[in-house]
């Protein structure tokens, strides 16, 4: 990433991931499909009524790993082994703790999570049933998201995606084997899930010990690992707390649409999974970014992460054209793809919000965009902040929005957070990148100047 030219690397980068989000999108949203297509409508919107909540814990990890693996592209770009080694090696141990302390904490909080965000009796049951089968698995999260984590911290994102490809192909048929041949309801569902990405992750790791020497750590890269233990915390905790802000504001937003009642439940449930047909552009391109300014910010590239960023942004706007176009062109299709017979009530309530939010795309490919470098050159807090606006934005909008405007309030609560966060991760990433730039110019000698080193 710190060699070549910035468009073509972050495509070539950011093209694995975007398939690889899509393929993790799909584990849940065949999930929902085969839950509404066997199981009925008061089913499916159970299993959509868990989305936020899911974020909010599964946010969690994936911010958190993909901070972890953050210090691993710095140290790669450093060309620093031994480093590297002791990065995974720290990123192991944190793991383990991490999955121990959520896993007990999201099965204590379920059920009394879901009453707060007054979810319909009607759905509570299939929401409760399916959502701790996930928390219960915890650890098939964990250890999937930290070893693709690593090797995209290295620069590779096609295994990952491979391995996730497999998978979820098995998902498909675990899902109909548990739900209709044993009979396992929607807790089959998530079990299907569980198991999926636990075969996912013992791919990878074998894969990176066969592929990649620098990443095999031994009883000796486990000496030593307090800094860069604290090191990864110190990026990988703001990350993680600002997916979970975020959550806590979507969690609000679900809390608006389900006094609405459970039709408006299950057309929003649905709409949310068409959405995430083009949402992985957006969450692949603040990937590719991570990385890359990761790995150019440990070799002092500034010039290159600017240079980046510029790209970054027409790739933004030309994937919100493409999600505009796919969202007006197929919006219909898709709702009937997890509801057999839509009502009226549910095309109205599922195609008003997806188009609201395709209308904003691009706004939402700018948060990613300038969030991921910013993480990527350390600067994890500044990001969290942002996640802090978007949470207020859609507290804002469940509290005023919807008492204004109705549903349509809930449907500008999402591109309300995405601008208030875009103003203000723009301005951090401006200051920041120019500061970074006169302190390296400051330390250049007149020699440096002339030969351009």
């Amino acid at each position: 990433m710190t060699e070549g030219k910035p468009l073509k690397l972050i495509l070539k980068f950011l093209f694995p991931i975007f398939i690889s989000s899509v393929v993790q999108q799909l584990y849940s949203m065949v999930d929902t499909v085969v839950v509404g297509r066997t199981l009925g409508e008061l089913a499916f919107g159970g299993v959509g009524a868990t989305g936020s909540l899911s974020f909010l814990i599964f946010g969690f990890v994936q911010g958190l790993t993909s901070g972890f693996a953050i210090v691993t592209s710095q140290l790669f770009g450093k060309s620093d082994e031994s480093g590297v080694k002791r990065s995974v090696a720290a990123a192991f141990v944190l793991c383990v703790a991490l999955t121990a302390i959520l896993t007990a904490v999201s099965c204590v909080c379920a059920m009394p999570l879901l009453r707060l965000m007054n979810t319909p009796d009607s759905i509570i049951g299939y929401a409760y049933d399916y959502i701790i089968t996930l928390f219960i698995g915890m650890f098939a999260t964990v250890f999937y998201n930290i070893l693709a984590s690593i090797l995209r911290a290295v620069g590779d994102s096609r295994t990952p995606l491979l391995f996730l490809i497999i998978t979820s192909v098995l998902n498909v048929g675990l899902d109909f084997l548990f739900i209709l041949v044993f009979k396992m309801g929607v807790a089959g569902a998530g079990w299907a899930t569980v198991v999926s990405q636990v075969i996912s992750g013992i791919a990878c790791l074998i894969y990176m010990l066969i592929k990649y020497p620098m990443l095999r750590i031994s009883a000796k890269d486990f000496k030593g690992i307090g800094k860069v233990a604290g090191m990864e915390l110190w990026v990988g905790i703001p990350m993680a707390l600002q997916c979970s802000i975020t959550a806590i504001g979507i969690m609000a937003q679900q809390t608006a649409i389900n006094g609405f009642g459970d039709v408006a439940v299950a057309a929003y449930s649905a709409a949310v999974r068409i959405d995430g047909f083009v949402n992985p552009l957006f969450s692949a391109l603040g990937t590719a970014m991570a990385t890359y300014a990761g790995q150019n910010y440990g070799a002092g590239r500034y010039d290159r992460i600017r240079q980046g960023v510029r790209v970054g942004l027409l790739i933004a706007l030309i994937c919100s054209a493409v999600g505009l176009a796919f969202v007006l062109a197929f919006n219909g299709l898709l709702l009937k793809l997890f509801i057999k017979s839509p009502t009226d009530e549910m095309l109205y309530y599922s195609k008003t919000y997806i188009v609201f939010q395709a209308a904003f795309y691009f706004i939402c490919g700018t948060v990613n965009l300038y969030r991921s470098t910013l993480q990527g050159m350390g600067c994890s807090a500044l990001a969290s902040i942002a996640g802090v606006l978007e949470a207020a934005m859609r507290f804002i909008a469940a509290l005023l929005f919807v008492k204004w405007w109705g549903y349509l309030g809930v449907c500008a609560s999402t591109p309300s957070a995405w601008l208030a966060a875009t103003i203000y991760l723009v301005i951090a990433y401006y200051v920041i990148i120019y500061r970074q730039m006169r302190a390296k110019s400051a330390d250049k000698t007149p020699e440096t100047y002339e030969t351009g080193a």
